[in-house]
């Protein structure tokens, strides 16, 4: 049965890679984005916010797109939708916009025709639809998700974030494409990197389970994807080289980047200093950045209550002072 009044859900963003993780370590970020979907007799899209400007309000919209594939999945039709969305997520910037999105999507359109399609369905299509299941799954499981792909079925294990890990983020002023961020990597690497990378991702996955935080400076080392993007990003190779000596306990480009994440011991008294280093070492690189605070996000994609009365703008207002 179609919800006729339609449905919302809060998606939370995510980062992906943690460093060594290369499109297996993914985590869920308190940075939301918010959808509503109705069934509609005319298509219209309604985008609220500065990050989703110059997005397109027609049938071309992913949202919509994705929509339509969960609607052929399950073998409804529901042609014509009313879309309003919002989003804190910054476009392109390696905080999972995209997967926020796909995620948001696919599981608002489920939710319009009753659920037929379990998580591991919606996860499957997610993962197809990013080519990889770190971001899909931390946005739509919430927590630290280790996930592996085959090409046809995506399996992930959810672990609960340690209470005392807080999140910094440095997201520059500039867009990186993850296609960009891609094209620059090798196509073969050296068997020592490749044993260098196993070890690490499999001790900060260790690490994160048992609550180690001691142990991840070291785990969170990476010579697969990060060497090669650190051209990208001034001032990047200095923040991974130095960020721990300034209060972290371990730094990662964040997914394909620009933005840079900062794992750090929630009770550290250096959490200024930390901040300030980031600032003033993209600074230094002519990069203006903003830094944000985070915390491991729990919870996955939500669904919320809906309320006809009250306006998607409006139960966000009251989210956020909340």
């Amino acid at each position: 049965m179609i919800a006729t009044r339609g449905v919302r859900v809060r998606i939370p963003a995510s980062t992906a890679n943690l460093g060594p993780g290369f499109d297996t370590l993914g985590m869920a970020l308190t940075l939301y984005a918010w959808i509503e979907m109705k069934p509609a007799e005319s298509t219209v899209f309604h985008l609220y916010g500065d990050n989703l400007d110059g997005l397109p309000k027609d049938k071309s919209n992913l949202i919509y797109k994705v929509a339509q594939s969960v609607f052929k999945e399950a073998g409804v039709s529901v042609p014509e939708l009313e879309i309003s969305m919002y989003s804190d997520i910054p476009l392109t910037r390696g905080l999972g916009s995209s997967a926020s999105a796909i995620v948001g999507a696919l599981y608002a359109a489920n939710l319009l025709i009753g659920s037929p399609l379990d998580e591991h369905k919606l996860f499957d299509m997610a993962t197809t639809l990013e080519n990889h299941p770190d971001n899909v799954g931390a946005s739509l499981f919430g927590g630290i998700i280790t996930a592996v792909w085959d090409g046809s079925h995506a399996a992930a294990l959810r672990i609960e974030p340690p209470a005392d890990l807080e999140v910094l983020v440095a997201i520059p002023d500039f867009q990186l494409s993850t296609s960009k961020a891609r094209e620059i990597l090798p196509r073969q690497v050296e068997l020592s990197d490749a044993v260098y990378n196993v070890s690490r991702a499999s001790l900060l996955t260790a690490a994160l389970a048992s609550g180690r935080l001691d142990l991840i400076k070291d785990a969170m080392r990476d010579r697969l994807h990060q060497p090669y993007r650190a051209a990208l990003v001034p001032g990047m190779a200095r923040i991974l080289d130095e960020a721990t000596a300034n209060g972290a306990l371990g730094t990662a480009l964040s997914g394909a980047g620009p933005t840079l994440l900062a794992l750090v011991d929630r009770r550290s008294n250096r959490r200024e200093e930390l901040k300030q280093f980031l600032l003033k070492t993209l600074g230094q690189e002519g990069i203006t950045a903003k830094t944000i605070w985070l915390k491991p996000c729990t919870d996955g994609v939500t669904e919320l209550t809906m309320v006809n009365e009250i306006s998607l703008l409006d139960l966000i207002k009251g989210e956020v002072k909340a």
